[in-house]
């Protein structure tokens, strides 16, 4: 079975080569999408690899807490967006609701 793997606090220049062999090192990777702003088309620092359950739980493992480019690493299983605390309450207005 398939695993998803949410990867946080990415540098802005990293690239899916880059978070892919990062991640290959614990086994097979079936994909990498790092995600960019919609408007600005600027990645965002973060992303998802996609692996085999055990390589995946072994590469969070050995993954979290590490650094690239300066940065600490947030590694760990993606939740779907139904098991995520909503962010409640008001939300900030954006500047495209002006």
């Amino acid at each position: 079975m398939v695993k998803t793997i949410y990867v946080g606090n990415l540098p802005f220049s990293s690239t899916s080569s880059d978070v892919g062999e990062m991640f290959g090192a614990y086994g097979s990777v079936h994909s990498v999408n790092l995600i960019n702003d919609r408007e600005t088309g600027r990645p965002r620092g973060f992303g998802f690899v996609e692996m085999d359950d055990e390589p995946a739980l072994t590469a969070i493992e050995a993954l979290n807490g590490t650094e690239l480019g300066g940065r600490s690493l947030r590694i760990n299983e993606a939740r779907g967006r139904e098991d995520r605390p909503s962010g409640g309450g008001d939300r900030r207005p954006r500047r495209s609701d002006y």
